[in-house]
């Protein structure tokens, strides 16, 4: 039976896009299919951690990819009045591992890394719905009744990913408790330099700058799965919700419009025992979806392709490549997991009592414990 393609990726994401361009580089015959009919990167802005940039500069995208990037320096966790809580020094971290830390738009990245790959290997409109594993193939059905055949299945299509769930079929998304609304907006007024988060009573409000003069924010709030008083939430909601927390927060909701608004539930899946699957493999979110609370997401997709690249590149078959990837990849990714859902859970805390008792000791706590989750995920060369 012909065989169309040797590897095949199922996402336009970043998992996808990166894994593509790897693929390219390693002169690999392989074809991307999304179900977008446009890919434009939908959200806001997201976090490039010091272990990120490590990934793409082994994949060779890293300096264009600082140039679209803003330098974060520190990112600070302050309480609802503007105190800090915890500061760490990301510059001394970056020093240290000789790495740095960016913030990007998602559409800025999506654009770079889309001119990055050639448009006969991309289909754009096309939803994988299922697929037949067979020895030395595998069958993909697509929405619009075509069917795809490729030696080798690579999954990057997101925490919902149907593929994922019909070969582990209990790995659905799970809620993390808390529904996120996020925006980017002009910064020429508010000039914000710092990145920080604030932890309230009321819900968790974090500001990145960008490039090109944004601000990127977002806001978190506690409440039930795919709450309709949440889905229609304003501007004018959103400013009462957060009215006793410190400036500039009221300003940065003032200048931002309805329409520039972007909603949606919290989710990550636990995490899994296996990613390979003899010739298919899962990845990115659709492999270790986290919760935002690390800023792990995108950059645990670009360790992932990192890794397979350097798998590749070695003189064994792609099943083995595979499997030694995932033995690469499990406990790191469960690790992250684990410790965002833990944190988004402390952050989230209502009770005024318990935060009071949880801010007292984020100050008072040594500044190595407070960073120890950054030194962990960063002192482990993810690549050995």
């Amino acid at each position: 039976m012909e065989v169309q393609s040797e590897f095949t990726i199922i996402g336009g994401g970043v998992a996808g896009l990166t894994a593509a361009i790897a693929l390219k580089n390693l002169n690999r015959e392989f074809h991307l299919f999304e179900q977008a009919k446009e890919l434009k990167g939908i959200g806001a802005g997201f976090g490039l951690a010091a272990n990120a940039m490590q990934a793409l500069d082994y994949i060779g995208l890293r300096n264009e990819i600082e140039n679209i990037g803003y330098y974060l320096d520190s990112f600070a966790i302050l309480d609802k009045n503007g105190e800090i809580l915890v500061n760490p020094n990301t510059k001394k971290l970056s020093e240290k591992y000789d790495q740095k830390n960016f913030a990007i738009h998602r559409s800025d990245l999506h654009l770079f890394l889309l001119s990055k790959i050639d448009q006969i290997n991309l289909s754009l409109a096309k939803r994988a719905i299922n697929f037949k594993q067979h020895t030395d193939f595998i069958e993909l059905y697509f929405e619009d009744g075509s069917i795809y055949r490729t030696k080798y299945l690579i999954i990057a299509d997101g925490v919902k990913s149907p593929l994922r769930q019909q070969l582990i079929p209990d790995s659905k998304p799970r809620y993390a408790g808390y529904s996120c609304w996020r925006a980017t907006i002009d910064n020429s007024s508010l000039k914000l330099q710092k990145g920080t988060e604030t932890w309230g009573d009321k819900g968790r409000f974090g500001l990145t700058p960008l490039i090109n003069d944004r601000i990127y924010w977002y806001a978190c709030i506690n409440g039930p799965r795919q709450n309709p008083t949440f889905k229609n939430f304003a501007i004018e909601d959103l400013k009462k919700q957060f009215s006793s927390y410190h400036h500039p927060i009221q300003e940065v909701l003032s200048q931002t419009k309805n329409e520039q608004l972007i909603w949606s539930d919290i989710i990550d899946i636990k995490p899994l025992n296996q990613f390979a699957f003899d010739n298919i493999l899962i990845i990115g979110d659709a492999a270790h979806a986290c919760t935002p609370n690390m800023g792990q997401g995108a950059c645990q997709a670009m360790e992932d392709v990192a890794v397979l690249t350097n798998e590749l590149q070695k003189n064994k078959s792609v099943k083995d490549a595979f499997k030694s990837f995932e033995s690469r990849r499990l406990k790191r990714t469960k690790y992250i997991t684990d410790t965002s859902k833990f944190i988004g859970e402390v952050a989230q805390w209502e009770n005024k009592f318990l935060i009071s008792i949880r801010n007292n000791m984020m100050k008072i706590m040594p500044e190595r414990m407070n960073q120890q989750a950054l030194i962990k995920l960063f002192k482990q060369d993810f690549m050995k």
